[in-house]
């Protein structure tokens, strides 16, 4: 008994104890390294199941044991330990993590942290990279993605063409698809607000693209959209302003530099003496004035020298007035620029939003060119029930593209010494007293012509998720999206370039709608503490239709000075219109599991279906499979210090290209409208003609990748040392291409399935934390990107000389004449074997088989279009936690691009009524073997000239300055930061001596000085 009583004390004073023990509470706050709070950090109680997570603020509390210890963890940081001893207040400062395994990638209709995924997956912070002012979803990819090339665009629109991993087509689209919030994308990206992006990843190889089948074969662009981080509202505003100026000159020439160009033109052309061409005082020395006369009798030598020169009238007498123009001056401008975005998020029990309104102007370097767009976002997301989460995300856009821009395109073409205006103060149709044939005056359409282009997006996404039993979750999205669209044009009669009488003008209207459903079915399991299994289904259906319609008018009565807001009141009025539709849907199963956290399998296979194709297959199927392996958790590998994490990928798939017409499997027929007239020649009933242009296909499918990747991934030095490296391989076959047929089908070509191309490249990146000490850090990434693709099979077994495409070769690559140089003054003879009239200065080209005959047998592949290899470097420095210093630069290399200003041959009026660039040519006392002579003769055929268009570009330049936290909170705000950068800093292009080698034409370099607050 006695012993039985001690028992039940010893056990209610444990009891007692115990309880005692969790009344301790230790309360803290949880900050980043910068002060900044850490909502959202998980707060455990070691070996146990106590837990917390820290509030908006940062702030937590826990009841625990006085001898317990606390463990602080948050992806992307690294965990803390802290033992309790006693004490009720532990505030904690979290480190982030140099090891990027932990960050949260997109996968397709999910996520996954880095380190599992079996794909190949590469990505970019939006936010960091809010320094460089991005103006576009191209901005933030350019030089950060590996296997990815961005395009440059130089409108004021701004943005650029995607291409991952090289062009798996002929003739469909290459770009990539787009998926916003996880939902696919079918609008503009110019649509997409970049300070709203949180990360955007890039899906590359067959594992990570089979999710999505027939739309993925080009590559997927995931973006994700901000979310609020804080349970207290923070409201931030982003403001700059910026310019665009020409970050490379391509001057034409000035007044006397036209005249000298003009005597060395009609020099090179003719067969007068050459001094008859020089200005009368200042003849060559030893030619008198009579020989300069030539025979000729004039009161007005300098009047005779410019007529010899081919000016007019006009040009004449504002040469003697001592006016000219600079048209150069005239159509380039400093562009200007803003953007300002206010955004307002947060996160409160249930609650997490996030809303936005931006305003985006910019001119670009072309007079008159300009874009505006107003965005505004709003995600929401609320825990509606126990079992029940709920959200919608939404994106309006409306964008303003109606500029009319003055035709830079004329400016090789105008005389310094024409007329901007008439002597009655309208605009000059033709700024020579030519008949006609000579340039327009650029500024015509701007000054006269007045068009709207407006567009109105709305993209949305409407979701639902439930938890079930068995850790089974249910997703509803529902994704509409309508477009509309206004392009309204009038061409005033009072614009001496329009030739209709009473002026013109069209209304164009076309709304565009379309939804998706994606019901998706999940189950995550752990069994055993080593097994994995993440399962996903889904169900996919979706519509799209677009209705336009366009109508126009002419000859307005009494006048046109409504232009496009009364048709009506012209006498020539057309209509037209053009419905669109089609439909898809498609089952999807994927099955990731996980041994051990070291063996990855990943199997997923999608039936799509698509009305766009022919009857026979609609539906396609598209399966995948991956396997990763992390080595570096094999005991045998425990002792290597200096590696981290090492891991290997293996995937291979099928993806499909769906991206055509949706009607190209249908025979496609032209209502051909005329007037009949009777015996008596007057005008009868208008009949009709219905005629066949391209033959219906029931065979047509979709276009097939399939797909090898290897990829490793690794970490070492204490993880400050990530990277990975890839080796992919794609085969695309079934290549949508239009034949053309004989005209005895009754049609002329017909859509068809043939032909292969064959994709390989190297990727490498890494990312290095080089220096991180507290008042100074250096990180590094690196990026480096080879493709090679080769035509496989075509229609025929013989190469398409007419589109350039040869089997066994690259898409892009180049055949045509190889240049040997300049014909001399001491290679007469050579060249007059040919019989074609070659003189000294004409480009010298090959003639493969020497038989002084240029034709097709003596073309050659002399390169290629696209770069050989691409890289980019970014360095980002922060010093004394206030300054971030960051540059980025980007190659392309072993490309050529297309050059004829070296040709010097004239254009369709030739020489006599034009002028140029500056640029260098051929003479008898400049005999380079770079530049043909002036009004060269060609070599008596037709050929371009490429050069190499290597450069390596000092793409982005910024630096901010972050005001200390002392002194802003005196006024209340969380943070406040002042940048500047610059866009399209320097160019090294050592073999290019024209415009930009990216963009054969006037290219912006962009200074912005911006301030962002948060409050």
């Amino acid at each position: 008994m006695r012993k039985k009583v001690t028992l039940l004390v010893s056990m209610v004073l444990t009891a007692f104890t115990f309880c005692f023990a969790q009344d301790v509470v230790v309360k803290g706050s949880i900050k980043d390294k910068d002060g900044a709070p850490l909502p959202g950090v998980s707060v455990n109680v070691k070996n146990s199941k106590i837990a917390v997570s820290a509030n908006g603020d940062g702030a937590y509390a826990i009841g625990v044991a006085p001898s317990s210890t606390l463990v602080f963890t948050m992806l992307g940081y690294i965990t803390q330990e802290i033992p309790v001893n006693n004490k009720t207040s532990i505030d904690v400062v979290l480190l982030e993590s140099v090891s990027q395994l932990t960050d949260v990638v997109v996968i397709g209709y999910g996520t996954a942290q880095k380190k599992d995924i079996t794909g190949a997956v590469s990505s970019v912070k939006a936010t960091q990279l809010e320094n460089e002012n991005p103006q576009s979803v191209a901005d933030i990819l350019k030089g950060n993605i590996p296997g990815l090339s961005v395009g440059m665009n130089t409108s004021a629109k701004g943005g650029g063409d995607l291409l991952v991993r090289g062009k798996t087509t002929l003739t469909a689209s290459t770009s990539p698809l787009i998926v916003l919030d996880g939902i696919i994308y079918i609008g503009q990206l110019s649509d997409i607000n970049p300070n709203d992006i949180e990360t955007i990843d890039v899906l590359k190889d067959a594992s990570s693209l089979a999710v999505y089948g027939s739309k993925a074969a080009t590559g997927v662009v995931a973006i994700t959209t901000k979310r609020g981080k804080s349970s207290t509202p923070t409201i931030n505003f982003n403001s700059n302003f910026g310019i665009a100026t020409l970050s490379k000159d391509q001057p034409v020439y000035d007044g006397p530099g036209f005249l000298a160009w003009r005597g060395d033109v009609l020099r090179s052309a003719g067969t007068s003496p050459a001094y008859i061409y020089n200005d009368p005082d200042n003849l060559p020395a030893g030619v008198t004035m009579t020989q300069w006369l030539n025979g000729q009798t004039t009161t007005n030598p300098k009047d005779l020298w410019l007529t010899r020169l081919g000016l007019l009238t006009n040009e004449k007498n504002n040469y003697f007035a001592g006016k000219t123009i600079d048209w150069y001056d005239l159509l380039f401008r400093t562009g200007q620029r803003q953007d300002h975005t206010l955004s307002m998020s947060g996160r409160k029990d249930e609650i997490n939003y996030y809303m936005s309104l931006g305003y985006l102007k910019n001119e670009n370097l072309i007079e008159g060119g300009e874009f505006s767009t107003v965005r505004t976002r709003v995600n929401l997301d609320a825990k509606a029930a126990k079992f029940l989460n709920v959200g919608i995300n939404f994106q309006y856009a409306d964008r303003d593209e109606g500029a009319i821009e003055a035709d830079w395109g004329q400016l090789t073409s105008l005389s310094p010494y024409g007329d901007y205006y008439n002597a009655d103060g309208t605009l000059r149709r033709i700024p020579t007293d030519d008949n006609g044939l000579n340039a327009r005056n650029p500024f015509l359409n701007p000054t006269y012509n007045s068009r709207m282009v407006r567009l109105n997006t709305l993209f949305g996404s409407i979701y639902a998720k439930a938890a079930l039993p068995f850790g089974i979750t249910y997703q509803l999205n529902f994704s509409p999206g309508i477009d509309m669209y206004r392009t309204f044009n009038a061409s005033s009669s009072l614009n001496p370039n329009v030739t209709t009488p009473g002026g013109a003008a069209t209304r164009a209207q076309e709304t565009r709608y379309n939804w998706q459903v994606d019901n998706l079915l999940k189950w995550n399991k752990t069994i055993g503490k080593i097994h994995n299994f993440d399962v996903t289904f889904l169900v996919n259906g979706e519509k799209y239709q677009s209705w336009y319609t366009l109508s126009g008018n002419e000859g307005f009565i009494p006048s046109d000075v409504l232009g496009y807001h009364n048709l009506g009141s012209g006498v020539k009025a057309t209509v037209s219109s053009d419905d669109q539709a089609y439909k898809g849907d498609a089952l999807m199963g994927r099955i990731n599991y996980s041994l051990m956290n070291r063996y990855n399998f990943s199997f997923t296979l999608r039936r799509d279906g698509f009305s766009g194709f022919g009857a026979a297959n609609k539906r396609a199927t598209f399966p995948s499979a991956a396997v990763a392996w992390t080595f570096t958790e094999e005991s045998f590998l425990k002792d290597i210090k200096w590696l981290n994490y090492g891991k290997l990928r293996v995937s291979y798939g099928e993806n499909g290209n769906r991206v055509v017409d949706q009607y190209s499997s249908l025979s496609s027929e032209d209502l051909v409208k005329y007037q009949s007239v009777n015996a008596s020649g007057v005008p009868a009933e208008v009949n009709g003609i219905i005629g066949g242009t391209r033959i219906g296909n029931p065979e047509l499918k979709w276009e097939k990748t399939k797909s090898l990747n290897i990829g490793l991934d690794f970490g070492i030095i204490n993880n400050r040392i990530n990277g990975a490296l890839e080796y992919y391989d794609k085969k695309t076959s079934d290549l949508l291409i239009s034949q053309t047929l004989s005209s005895v089908s009754g049609a002329s070509n017909v859509i068809s399935n043939i032909g292969a191309v064959n994709n390989k490249g190297v990727e490498f990146s890494v990312s290095s934390k080089n220096i991180t000490s507290g008042n100074f850090q250096w990180s590094s990434n690196v990026i480096f990107s080879l493709n090679r693709n080769k035509i496989i099979r075509l229609a025929t077994p013989n190469n398409d000389l007419g589109n350039g495409w040869f089997i066994g070769k690259d898409i892009d690559v180049i055949w045509d004449y190889k240049i040997l140089g300049v014909w001399q003054t001491n290679e007469v003879a050579e060249a007059n074997k040919f019989n074609k009239g070659i003189k000294p200065g004409d480009y010298k080209l090959q003639d493969v088989d020497g038989n002084y005959v240029y034709n097709d047998s003596d073309k050659q592949f002399l390169g290629y279009r696209n770069p050989r290899f691409t890289w980019a470097v970014r360095n980002e420095f922060n010093i004394y936690k206030s300054f971030d210093l960051s540059f980025q630069l980007i190659s392309n290399w072993g490309q050529k691009a297309q050059d004829n200003q070296g040709i010097n041959q004239p254009g369709s009026v030739g020489f006599g009524r034009t002028s140029s660039y500056v640029v260098p040519y051929w003479t008898v006392d400049n005999p380079t073997n770079e530049y043909a002579r002036l009004s060269s003769g060609l070599s008596g055929t037709s050929f371009n000239v490429y050069r190499k268009s290597s450069f390596i570009r000092l793409n982005t330049v910024a630096l901010s300055y972050s005001l200390p936290k002392d002194l802003i909170g005196k006024v209340r705000l969380q943070s406040a930061k002042v940048y500047f950068n610059i866009n399209n800093a320097a160019l090294y292009a050592p073999d290019w001596n024209t415009w930009d080698p990216q963009n054969n034409g006037p290219t912006p370099r962009y200074y912005t000085l911006g301030l962002n607050i948060s409050l």
